[in-house]
């Protein structure tokens, strides 16, 4: 494999990761805050209903949470590519 092709499979790989990444944070916050938001709104957590803690706090911990699950990934990523430092 040339470095060329390995560049152009770690971001194809780096693509992906993202692309996932950021459809589960859409489905949280526009899904669970929005659209799903009555649904949710039967199960309450900490005397708020689910729909309206969503949409305030929820989508911001996914988010803070995915960012972790990305730096895991790329960091696997780069040791599989041979790009660790």
């Amino acid at each position: 494999m040339t470095p060329q092709d390995k560049a152009k499979a770690y971001w194809k790989e780096n693509t992906r990761y993202v692309i996932i990444l950021l459809i589960i944070w859409f489905v949280v916050s526009y899904g669970a805050g929005i659209i799903f938001k009555d649904a949710l709104n039967s199960i309450r957590i900490g005397g708020f209903k689910l729909g309206f803690w969503f949409a305030q706090q929820g989508a911001i911990y996914v988010f803070v949470i995915l960012i972790f699950v990305y730096v895991h990934l790329m960091n696997k990523l780069d040791k599989k590519y041979g790009y660790d430092e």
